[in-house]
Parts: structure tokens; C-alpha cells; sequence
């Protein structure tokens, strides 16, 4: 067996190297330091490293480790980076891991999911080149917490190949086959400003958008009918409306006036007819009214996500952990390990209710666990295999 440190050192290790990501640049951080740690645990294992960069200034990286040739195989994979942190929140340092007598482990990044590496390197280590049947593959990635463009380079390049994927996102060990996705759209309306004596001086924008408003929520109570899938704990397709701005002054008719929404589509609706959709009625809802509408999209958004309940890995996993298979509400890069051609499922340590929270936390217990569900899962797509 190689030579590891144990998984709290290496959870310990990871932790303390800030990495977080945040699409306000005052947050912002490099992962570099995190990948070039997990690279070294990485090799230690056997596994054969690369390291891929994902912003032009190289302060991003993805990992890509592998153990094994050939084609198909397992992929486990997870995300480098956490989200920001308030400091004044929590209890400890949250890049100093500090351990109780209970077995928790806190720590930002602990659940979500700096612990998911800790026991994929523990259930890689049992395992040789020679030993393998198909090749195993571990994947760090940039910036899922903002952006996911670790995930979209991976997309972009192809250079990942696998039959099977386990993203090691918090689940509590029960395996996930689904989740929504999510799309935050802009609109601003324009208009004309004018002294509010008189009405005809200008065109409100905020009077616009009061229209507007109306029919985005007369569109968001068909989204609550149909179409549905009651295995989610909110079962239909969601619209938030998050922010709204406007006007300057009450004494001057309002020239513009902006809207962010955050829309949360069931697996097979398209985001693309949904932003169609809600810029058709928008458009409708202002006409005749000598006003102007533009939509932007805040980011280019993140498919839902659905593995079929048959899939060979689906039946793999609920056999391992004995739980069916559920469906979640947090989204994941399993869209794009899905359009790399892998069947996917997602399933870490860890409780995505503590993930983002001041006092973050895993436990021993958990991480033992999965690295017994991983190696379960080694064996069989990878050593096993047909």
C-alpha cells in the first residue's frame, strides 16, 4: 500500500490553502496553491498528473491524474474551490482544520468539498497500474462556485474520457441521478426621464417594469402547473425575482430600471425556451408604451441534470450504499462530465445544509465511509470491468 498521509492530514492540508471563488474580483482567489498540493498527493498515489490551465493568467487550474490505459473507466471528481467566507462568523479559523471528540471536522471546504479528495486518494491507493482492468481518473476543477469554467474547459479540450463519473459533491452518501438547473437573466427596461410635474415629459421606466413584473409572474404560475416531477422537494420550475433598481429621484420620472431573475428549470426544460419565453412576454408587456427592453444573461447558466434510474452506475451505487437514488436542488458540473459522454451520478461525504455556512464541517466517519464506497466502485469499473 503507497505511503499517504492519513485522510484528516490531507483534508488538513487542503484546507488550508485558500481557494476561493467569487465572480466579485474583491473575493476572487487562485486555486494554484490547492492544485499543486492535491498534484503531490496525487503522484504519491501513482497517479500520473496533469495540470491544465483554465484562465489566460494561469492563476486557475484544473488536475487531471490518472492510474491505468485504455478506454472507459472511472472518473471521481471534484471541484478545488469553496465560496467566501465570513470570518466574523465562525467559531475557528476556517482554514486551520480543527477536530472534535464527536468526529467533526471543521473547516471551509471540509463538506463542499475538500474531504471528497481526502477519500479519493485513500481508495485510489489500494489500487495499481497493473491491477487495473480500465483506467482511473481523478479530477480537480476551477471555479464551480462561480462560474464553472474548470468544468466548461474540460468540454472544450475533450480530454477527459471515461465510461463512468462520481462528482463527490455532499450528499451524505446517499447517490443523487438528478438536479435542477439554473439561469440568472437581466432585464432593463429604458425610457425617458422628465420632471414629474408632468407625466407627459417622459416615459417611466419603473412603470414599465411594474408591467413587466406582471407578466413574468402570471408566466411563473403556468412554471408552478406544469410541467412537474414530484420527486423533487420543490417539483416544478422555478422563477425568482432577486433585485430590482430604478429612478434617482421622486421628483423625476424614471429613466431606466433594471430586474435580476434566477430561474430553476426541471431536467428536459431547456433554458434556452425559458429565457426565449420570458423575453417574448416581457417585450409584450411594454408594447405601445414608447419604452425599451434589453436581457442579458449574468452567466451562461447550468443545464439540469438527469441519469436514467437503470443506468448500470445508478444500480451500482444504490447497491454499495443501499439508498435509492434521489434527486437534489444544488446544481453540479455533472451536465458537462454528461457531454463528455460519461454516465454520471453524484456522491460525497458531507451535508449540503452546513456547505456555504460559517462552521463547515465533515466528520471522520463519513470520510471513511466514502472512501469505502469509492474503492467499491474502483473495483468494479475499473479492475472488474468487462
Amino acid at each position: 500500500m503507497k505511503t499517504l498521509p492519513s485522510r484528516e492530514d490531507i483534508l488538513r492540508a487542503l484546507v488550508a490553502w485558500p481557494s476561493v471563488s467569487s465572480s466579485d474580483v474583491r473575493f476572487d482567489q487562485s486555486n494554484r496553491a490547492m492544485v499543486e498540493r492535491l498534484a503531490e498527493f496525487a503522484e504519491a498515489v501513482g497517479f500520473t498528473v496533469r495540470v491544465m490551465p483554465v484562465s489566460a493568467d494561469g492563476q486557475k487550474l484544473n488536475l487531471v491524474a490518472r492510474i491505468g490505459e485504455g478506454d472507459g473507466g472511472l472518473v471521481l471528481s471534484g471541484h478545488t474551490d469553496t465560496v467566501p467566507w465570513d470570518a466574523s462568523a465562525w467559531s475557528t479559523d476556517p482554514f486551520a482544520l480543527e477536530a472534535t471528540d464527536d468526529g467533526r471536522l471543521y473547516g471551509l471546504g471540509s463538506a463542499d468539498m475538500k474531504g471528497f479528495f481526502a477519500c479519493a486518494l485513500h481508495a485510489a491507493r489500494a489500487f495499481s497500474a497493473g491491477s487495473l482492468k480500465r483506467p482511473l481518473t481523478l479530477l480537480g476543477t476551477a471555479d464551480e462556485e462561480s462560474s464553472m469554467d474548470g468544468a466548461r474547459a474540460l468540454v472544450s479540450e475533450g480530454v477527459v474520457r471515461a465510461s463512468y463519473a462520481v462528482i463527490g459533491e455532499p450528499t451524505g452518501l446517499v447517490p443523487v441521478r438528478k438536479h435542477k438547473g439554473v439561469a440568472m437573466q437581466r432585464l432593463r427596461v429604458t425610457g425617458r426621464s422628465g420632471h414629474s410635474s408632468d407625466p407627459s415629459l417622459g416615459r417611466s421606466a419603473l412603470e414599465g417594469m411594474h408591467a413587466v413584473i406582471g407578466a413574468l409572474l402570471e408566466y411563473r404560475d403556468e412554471l408552478a402547473v406544469a410541467p412537474r416531477d414530484d420527486s423533487f422537494a420543490v417539483p416544478v420550475t422555478t422563477m425568482n425575482l432577486g433585485r430590482i433598481a430604478g429612478g434617482d429621484s421622486p421628483n423625476r420620472i424614471c429613466g431606466s430600471c433594471e430586474l435580476d431573475i434566477d430561474l430553476r428549470p426541471l431536467p428536459g426544460v431547456s433554458i434556452r425556451a425559458l429565457r426565449e419565453e420570458l423575453s417574448r412576454r416581457s417585450v409584450e408587456a411594454i408594447a405601445g408604451r414608447e419604452l425599451s427592453l434589453v436581457v442579458d444573461e449574468l452567466f451562461d447558466g447550468v443545464p439540469a441534470f438527469e441519469t436514467a434510474a437503470d443506468a448500470r452506475l445508478v444500480q451500482a451505487a444504490e447497491e454499495a450504499t443501499g439508498s435509492s437514488a434521489q434527486a437534489v436542488m444544488f446544481g453540479t458540473e455533472g451536465p458537462y462530465l454528461q457531454q463528455l459522454g460519461m454516465e454520471t451520478i453524484i456522491l460525497g461525504p458531507g451535508d449540503i445544509r452546513v456547505a456555504h455556512q460559517p462552521n463547515e464541517f465533515t466528520t471522520r466517519s463519513e470520510l471513511e465511509r466514502a472512501t469505502e464506497l469509492y474503492g467499491d466502485l474502483i473495483q468494479r469499473f475499473c479492475v472488474d470491468a468487462d
